[in-house]
């Protein structure tokens, strides 16, 4: 009996040992399995797809706008001097429609983003008056600063006419979402297709209700690795913006996911319609959001250097001053420029030729916190400042004695993270069921080593209990006869002590 129960326990712990093992080099495997299944863009993975269709997670534009606090002084040629205001913060809605799948494993989606301006998150209202440029005044004069005379003399009777001024005092609404100028109309009936402004003018018009073009992207079935990676923007492989053919291309992804599976040395690049280039984020330290161990990618120093200083950004030129990008060429030549908010990170003579800037790379640096597993973000916020070039020109009086400036316009901060019952779905599928695989495969394998150790022991243990028995009872008999001897020496002695007492 004690030989079965021997071979049972250690039957029970040779198999629960081996299946411990075997989880050990499965569990990976399952993950891989799980990840490639959840991240791939396949109507059938369901919820990893509604995901990447519908995006659920709460985005947040929060936009800061510089307030022009000397206009006249600077008419006059002293240094601008600003005061930030803001945040103006306004939910993003995205959402993919035109979903099409393509027989060389690729989709293409358009997607639209709707804007919904958040009072409770705003420092302001959207009916808050502001005193900044004149857009459609500066932008047109800078644009005609080498025509002839007589272009100069049209575009002076025309603000004339309409009372132009180089600065102007309008709502937070109008700024960032548009107005309607009579000046704007007349000016393109004068000269059509001259100025790049049409219709009602705004500096996010585009965006409202708006779409970023048609994406064509891997799904990733085929090759889990080229998930996300774009194929095709609008139809073209590279844009013709700019003045090489590393900065005409479209590289990475559309910003949203990438490939997983990540490691530290492996970039982050997506291709941004709204800067008209791709971008590329570099690795800078593990971190963790919620529970969920990530990478946080920030962008380089070089990203908005000038070709001088990074010669492969030469393409991007004409360059002024290293940490700021002239985006005139994909903005109709309008002399706009992006960087990062108060100039972080750019050559100080931009911060020092305007008054109120105050760089902080606490404040002003972008950041994304990805899961390396999945390659999904799990936190974001992606900054950007849009500037102008204001001067005063030659021939037009409106434009007086600015002095030539980038002037900051506005900056903005995009975020989003996981949340709610995304969240929680992702937290457990891809978080939760590995720790839990991971502890099982070795308590199965502690658990069947006790077996064994018992079912080894056991013989021994039943063997030594006999043993121990067996000497107990020889010493009980001993003890026994013993005793009977003593009781009939005491039985005899007693009867002759009690036959000499009778007599």
């Amino acid at each position: 009996m004690t030989n079965k129960k021997s071979i049972i326990l250690g039957v029970i712990g040779l198999l629960l040992v081996a299946f411990g093992a075997v989880l050990v080099f499965m569990v990976p495997v399952i993950m891989k399995q799980q990840v490639e299944k959840n991240v791939r863009i396949d109507p059938s993975s369901g919820f990893a797809y509604e995901m990447w269709r519908d995006l659920p997670v709460p985005f947040f534009m929060s936009i800061y706008v510089f307030e022009i606090m000397n206009p006249k002084e600077m008419l006059l040629g002293e240094k601008p001097r600003v005061e930030q205001r803001g945040p103006y913060v306004y939910r993003e809605q995205k959402q993919k429609t035109n979903i099409t799948f393509n027989e060389n494993g690729t989709v293409s989606f358009v997607e639209w983003r709707t804007f919904q301006f958040d009072p409770e998150k705003s420092a302001g209202s959207e009916e808050d008056y502001l005193v900044v440029p004149n857009f459609i005044v500066l932008v047109s004069s800078m644009m005609m600063k080498d025509s002839s005379y007589a272009v100069k003399f049209l575009l002076n009777l025309a603000f004339s006419m309409h009372n132009q001024q180089p600065f102007m005092n309008r709502t937070v609404k109008e700024i960032l979402w548009g107005y309607n100028d009579p000046f704007l109309d007349f000016v393109n009936s004068l000269l059509p297709g001259v100025l790049p402004f049409t219709g009602k003018f705004g500096l996010f018009s585009d965006f409202n209700n708006s779409n970023t073009g048609i994406f064509t992207v891997d799904t990733g079935v085929e090759d889990i690795s080229k998930v996300q990676m774009i194929d095709t923007w609008n139809g073209f492989k590279e844009v013709t913006y700019w003045h090489s053919d590393q900065a005409n291309m479209v590289n990475g992804t559309a910003g949203q996911m990438w490939p997983p599976f990540r490691t530290p040395s492996q970039p982050l690049e997506f291709y941004s319609p709204d800067a008209c280039r791709s971008l590329k984020l570099v690795y800078e330290r593990e971190e963790s959001f919620r529970g969920i161990p990530t990478f946080r990618y920030t962008a380089p120093n070089y990203l908005f250097a000038n070709g001088t200083d990074y010669p492969p950004n030469a393409g991007f030129c004409p360059c002024v001053a290293s940490g700021v990008m002239n985006v005139s060429s994909c903005r109709f030549n309008a002399p706009f420029f992006l960087s990062f908010p108060h100039f972080y990170n750019a050559d100080p003579e931009y911060v020092e030729s305007v008054d109120g800037l105050h760089p902080s790379e606490e404040l002003h640096s972008l950041f994304l916190d990805l899961h390396p597993l999945t390659g999904i973000p799990m936190n974001c916020s992606i900054k950007m400042q849009l500037s102008l070039l204001t001067m005063g020109v030659s021939g037009i009086s409106i434009t007086g004695k600015i002095k030539p400036v980038i002037l900051p316009i506005l900056w903005f901060a995009e975020s989003g993270y996981l949340d709610g019952p995304v969240y929680r779905t992702y937290y457990n599928t891809l978080i939760v069921l590995p720790i839990v695989l991971d502890y099982l495969q070795y308590i199965l394998i502690a658990l069947g080593l006790c077996f064994i150790l018992v079912a080894v022991v056991l013989p021994f243990a039943n063997q030594e209990k006999f043993c121990l028995f067996w000497r107990s009872n020889k010493k009980l008999d001993e003890n026994y006869d013993i005793t009977k001897a003593q009781k009939e020496k005491l039985t005899a002695s007693n009867g002759t002590v009690l036959l000499e007492a009778k007599l």
